[in-house]
């Protein structure tokens, strides 16, 4: 059981950043793919950005350009490197792996961009 913990969210302004991180408990080279989810209050949840084991990386248009992902394998840490933040950016971010056997996820952080 992969143990998931993000960290980072909170409260900015509209144009403003945010770095989220998520730890793992174990080697994140076990999970072939990681992933950064959000669920807005009345929306289903959707991917915002992936990465594999191998470094291809995928996000949603609507943070082209404005969002990062990263891995640190060595520190099994995932991040989100968030810029311009928009209001509708505002949701509960959740941290996700997955392995042959197995989905991960973490319990969440908010992030609201509100003036």
């Amino acid at each position: 059981q992969v143990q998931l913990v993000e960290s980072g969210g909170g409260l900015v302004q509209p144009g403003g950043s945010l770095r989220l991180s998520c730890a793992a408990s174990e080697s994140i080279f076990n999970l072939y793919v990681m992933g950064w989810y959000r669920q807005a209050p009345g929306k289903q949840r959707e991917s915002v950005a992936t990465i594999t084991r191998t470094g291809n990386i995928d996000y949603v248009d609507s943070v082209k350009g404005r969002f990062t992902i990263s891995r640190d394998n060595a520190k099994n840490q995932l991040y989100l490197q968030m810029n311009s933040l928009k209001p509708e950016d505002t949701a509960v971010y959740y941290c996700n792996g997955k392995k042959i056997l197995g989905d991960y996820w973490g319990q969440g952080t908010q992030v609201t961009v509100s003036s």
